[in-house]
C-alpha cells in the first residue's frame, strides 16, 4: 500500500476471527490453557488485524489491559476476534476479545480481552503512516476513546523512560 493512498478504513475492515483448539501441550497442570499461550494467540490475532488495516508489517509495541476472566480447558475452542480500534500517525491500537466454546455443549463464555499497540513499518524497518480509522457508531467511538486513554498512557511512560 502506498503511503499516498491513506484512505480511511472502518474497524470492521480490519476484523479477523481465529480459532484454536486447546490441546494438552497448551495447558498447565490444572488442564487450563497457559496464560502465555493465550497471550501468543492474542498477539497473532492483533498483528493480523493491524497488518490487514495497514497493508504493511506491524510490530507489537505494547500489550495493555490484558485480562484473564475465565479459564479455557483442554478440549475446548478458543475463539479470538481482533480489530483496529484507534490510529495515530504511525501507530495503531487493536482490541482482541477471546471467548471459549465447549464443543460438547455449545456453551460459550468470555475468557480474555486485551489492547495492543503496534507500529507500522516499511520494508526498511522505518515507521510509516497508517490509514486513519473511519469511526461511525457510538460503540466504535467509545472503543476508540478507551484505546486513546491507553495509548496516551503508553506515550507518557515512553516519554519518562526515554528522557
Amino acid at each position: 500500500m502506498s503511503t499516498n493512498n491513506l484512505k480511511p478504513k472502518s474497524p470492521s475492515e480490519s476484523e479477523i476471527v481465529m480459532t484454536e483448539l486447546v490441546l494438552p501441550n497448551d495447558a498447565n497442570i490444572l488442564g487450563n490453557a497457559l496464560g502465555g499461550r493465550v497471550m501468543h494467540w492474542i498477539d497473532l490475532a492483533a498483528a493480523t488485524a493491524a497488518h490487514k488495516h495497514c497493508g504493511a508489517i506491524c510490530v507489537t509495541a505494547a500489550i495493555e489491559r490484558l485480562s484473564f476472566l475465565n479459564p479455557i480447558k483442554v478440549g475446548q475452542l478458543a475463539h479470538l476476534k481482533g480489530r483496529v480500534v484507534c490510529t495515530g500517525k504511525t501507530s495503531l491500537v487493536t482490541k482482541v476479545d477471546v471467548w471459549c466454546e465447549d464443543m460438547d455443549t455449545g456453551e460459550t463464555y468470555p475468557t480474555s480481552e486485551a489492547y495492543l499497540t503496534f507500529v507500522s513499518l516499511d520494508r526498511n524497518g522505518k515507521p510509516r503512516k497508517v490509514p486513519p480509522l473511519d469511526i461511525k457508531t457510538d460503540e466504535e467511538k467509545a472503543e476508540r476513546e478507551r484505546a486513546r486513554i491507553i495509548r496516551n498512557k503508553l506515550l507518557e511512560i515512553k516519554g519518562r523512560v526515554s528522557k
